[in-house]
């Protein structure tokens, strides 16, 4: 997980809108802009006559590079290619706000690559026809390395705009000194013996799509009826008081203080952060999967340089380090034989910590473990209001 997780989870809580033991369960609209959609002809007239320029200008969230730049500095000497790296990205939601009317303008926001998370914004951002083609045929690496979890999301059909970067799971953390059973299933959560003990999150599009798990239904299929079928039992549950409280990042240290017993989680907070009695799951019912995302300005003025460091990320040897510091999900499942190696070379603390990294389920997730997760609805400008007014009021209250 990154290094400033709080700051990074408190900021995904604007998607809607915007030592641990820990074990994998295994239980179980079409855009509508211009360039929502991306066609032979749209790649090939945004990247005919382009060039590389030996430079480029990357924007990222905190503590997702290592704070000696060394996956940077490395494809700098390879490539020759200068970068110049900013922290920036701090919530989804100002980052929009910040790019939107530039990039409206067809003008540049200063940089030829960023990380943002699939969500609401991202959907603008490619509805809108913000984000440039991805020529596909400059990415051998991800087309040789990606893993088929990360292939074609339904965020993103086909990778048209967008390639992973790093991702992570929202599933459900217990505490073992004070839940005595196994925790497999998302009904346990709302478990009246449970009363003021569980822990929800706050934001819409993660509260919303375990309503929906809990009633049987695929988030990212799901229809407005299904919504209001998902948020009555969020309402039941609210009501009867068996939520403690709807969290943003601040359950970590609820559920390792016995605070919250049970809670909704993201499995890299649950890898770095909780104690030693906390476990996470995926349950049966499934799970959510989020993913940063690596994506191309359609104003930038170095694309070319940009779609190369996209490349080069998905070299094994080359995405290793960087999965070595951030401790998230990684989408090119080979540097697992990578931080083996390094773990078996490795003495002292240094082979415990890489070999618990490459051991985890939580950042190398099974292929099963992965497939019964899903994505976030794919709202529309008009589903977003209706899916917002269905599951805002709940966390507040009203």
């Amino acid at each position: 997980m990154a290094r400033s997780t709080l700051a990074r989870r408190d900021a995904l809580r604007l998607l809607g809108a915007a030592g641990a033991a820990a074990a994998l369960s295994a239980c179980g609209v079409k855009g509508q802009g211009r360039r929502a959609e991306a066609g032979r002809d749209d790649v090939r007239e945004f990247w005919s006559g382009r060039s590389g320029t030996g430079e480029l200008s990357w924007a990222n969230w905190p503590g997702y590079m290592q704070d000696d730049h060394r996956t940077i500095k490395a494809f700098e000497k390879e490539t020759g290619i200068t970068v110049s790296y900013k922290e920036v990205i701090q919530e989804t939601g100002p980052w929009f706000g910040k790019i939107q009317a530039p990039l409206a303008a067809g003008q540049s926001i200063g940089f030829d690559l960023m990380v943002m998370t699939n969500g609401i914004q991202l959907e603008k951002c490619r509805r809108l026809g913000y984000l440039a083609p991805l020529d596909r045929s400059r990415l051998p690496n991800v087309a040789a390395h990606a893993g088929a979890a990360f292939r074609n999301p339904s965020y993103d059909p086909g990778n048209a705009f967008t390639v992973p970067y790093e991702s992570g799971i929202t599933g459900i953390a217990y505490n073992t000194k004070y839940v005595k059973e196994e925790i497999t299933s998302i009904a346990q959560l709302f478990d009246p013996k449970y009363k003021g003990r569980v822990g929800m999150m706050g934001d819409s599009q993660e509260l919303g799509s375990f309503g929906m798990f809990l009633i049987g239904v695929d988030p990212e299929r799901s229809t407005p009826a299904d919504w209001d079928r998902a948020a009555a039992r969020l309402r039941e549950q609210r009501d009867r008081g068996i939520v403690r409280k709807y969290y943003t990042q601040d359950y970590v240290d609820a559920v390792s203080k016995g605070e919250v017993w049970l809670t909704m989680a993201w499995s890299g907070d649950v890898y770095s952060l909780a104690g030693p009695d906390v476990r996470f799951v995926v349950p049966r019912e499934g799970g959510t999967l989020w993913t940063d995302n690596l994506c191309i300005p359609r104003t930038a003025e170095n694309p070319v340089d940009a779609l190369t460091l996209m490349n080069w990320l998905y070299v094994p040897a080359n995405n290793a380090p960087l999965t070595e510091f951030v401790n998230y999900i990684t989408p090119v499942p080979a540097t697992r034989q990578i931080i083996v190696a390094d773990a078996a070379r490795a003495t002292g603390e240094a082979r415990a910590d890489l070999t618990r990294l490459s051991t985890s389920p939580l950042v190398f997730p099974s292929e099963g473990d992965l497939a019964r997760l899903r994505h976030y609805r794919r709202l529309t400008q008009a589903e977003e209001v209706r899916y917002q007014r269905t599951f805002e009021p709940i966390a507040k209250g009203s």
